[in-house]
């Protein structure tokens, strides 16, 4: 018995049929250790055998807000249409102005088609586009400051994700994820529900953990069909025999990790093929949305053909959060159909709140109902705005990233409150610029992070979500 393995040890005396079975099954381990080694050879290389160097003492401080749920508008929503109103800019329709866009095309000035009013006991300004969210307005805090680097969708989505423009650093899910983790071993700490039909620019790149540990990058969700179909249990192998054979497969591995200690790689890749495993128990439930009642399908939208697709995601996402998902984006739209508004920005925009309007309002309704709002973030982000002026001798608005809105909601926020301003035309910021540095370092601060502490050491470098730069914005703070 010297000689044998710790396994073959574990499972004396060793009976034909033991044998045999070890015999078969041996090829699975030969593909898991050819695994675990060429991604510990891999990781090293990737980090130069450097430690990370995340702070053992998270959260800094007190957090406002345990999880966070971001709704992604692609395409450039425009602020001047939505959620700032500029009756200077109605006045002067139609009038020069000499400004440089994005395609070179720009126009005369173009007053919004959009009818404005101020809502809730708050007064905020918002559209006729918009009017469920409109209802929500008191729980909203308005950016109205907010400066981008690029004038071009990819770089934009990237530094709204990532904090850079270049692609390939980690999205701001992959760093929270690598922060706090999450609250619930059996489901990701960050999911990603892409719109089915057309992915965002940048694609994966845009919930990668890139440098970061593997583990924390983004998983996406399909929101039609199965959620996760790769992983889905076939229908011939009962649930009792499945838990059964995950249970059998969790012993093998702590027996396998037990003969080859001191393997950290060996821990995280066993985790992951661990977590893929009971998530194709979880994730079913999760995503059977039809066991919700009739009255909540019906706030999200799911009984109009225009809001099902998205409703359907915005209501997965509280799913998701209420068992304890960290952070989840949710995109609206893509490429192919998006708020991308060069021409004929009132049929595009009209078409495009349609789908994002009463779903949203019915996040923001069914967290307050449930009382998650009290320590759940919801960030209503776009890449860029839109210009002042027509694009040439269309009725569209050209890429605009150096004023725009984006919203948020929730914990730790003053609500019905309105940060920062731009100018008479919605142009340039007239006060309290806020940049994406900003942005993120805010959103850190609100789950107890400080973002010049949250950094991981890679290529001789301390890197951090908001690389050299940012403050928080603790004016929004209640």
């Amino acid at each position: 018995m010297a000689g044998l393995s710790a396994i073959q040890r574990r499972f004396s005396p060793l009976s034909r049929r033991r044998w045999l079975f070890d015999a078969g099954a041996g090829f699975g381990w030969m593909a898991l250790s050819w695994l675990t080694h060429r991604e510990a050879l891999a990781a090293g290389a990737a980090r130069g055998n450097a430690p990370a160097s995340r702070s053992s003492q998270l959260p800094h401080f007190t957090p406002r807000a345990k999880r966070v749920v971001q709704v992604f508008a692609l395409g450039g929503m425009s602020h001047l249409d939505t959620l700032d109103y500029k009756p200077e800019l109605a006045r002067r329709n139609g009038t020069p102005f000499n400004m440089t866009t994005f395609f070179g095309e720009a126009g005369h000035l173009y007053g919004s088609p959009f009818e404005f009013r101020r809502r809730g006991e708050s007064g905020l300004w918002v559209s006729s586009l918009l009017p469920n969210l409109a209802d929500c307005a008191d729980n909203l805090t308005l950016i109205q400051s907010m400066v981008s680097k690029s004038a071009n969708h990819m770089p934009a989505v990237a530094q709204m994700n990532t904090g850079f423009p270049l692609s390939g650093f980690p999205s701001m899910g992959a760093w929270i994820s690598y922060g706090l983790g999450t609250e619930n071993e059996d489901l990701p700490a960050f999911v990603v529900l892409p719109d089915p039909a057309d992915h965002p620019w940048g694609g994966v790149l845009q919930w990668g953990a890139s440098f970061l540990p593997a583990s924390h990058q983004g998983t996406p969700f399909r929101t039609s069909g199965d959620a996760l179909h790769d992983l889905t249990t076939p229908e011939s192998v009962p649930p009792a025999q499945r838990r059964a054979g995950l249970k059998w497969l969790t012993r093998m591995n702590r027996v396998y990790q037990q003969a080859h200690p001191g393997d950290s790689s060996l821990e995280a890749r066993l985790k992951s093929y661990e977590l893929a495993a009971r998530m194709q128990l979880s994730v079913p439930e999760i995503a059977d949305v039809e066991r919700e009642s009739e009255s909540t399908r019906r706030l999200y939208g799911l009984d109009a053909k225009e809001t099902e697709a998205f409703g359907r995601r915005c209501l997965l996402a509280r799913r998701l959060l209420e068992r304890g998902v960290r952070f989840v984006q949710v995109y609206n739209g893509g490429p192919g159909n998006s708020w991308d508004a060069h021409g004929r920005l009132e049929k595009n925009h009209t078409k495009m709140a349609r789908e994002y309007d009463r779903p949203v309002a019915g996040l923001l309704r069914d967290l307050d109902s449930r009382g998650m709002l009290e320590d759940t973030l919801v960030l209503g982000v776009t890449e860029f705005g839109r210009t002042p002026v027509a694009q040439g001798g269309a009725l569209g608005r050209d890429h605009h990233p150096e004023c725009f809105t984006c919203w948020l909601a929730g914990a730790g926020l003053k609500r019905g409150f309105i940060y920062g301003a731009s100018d008479d035309l919605g142009y340039k910021p007239a006060e309290k610029p806020v940049t994406i540095y900003d942005y993120h370092a805010t959103v850190l601060h609100l789950l107890g992070i400080d973002h010049k502490r949250l950094t991981y050491y890679h290529n001789g470098i301390e890197r951090r979500l908001t690389d050299v730069h940012g403050h928080a914005v603790t004016e929004i703070m209640a």
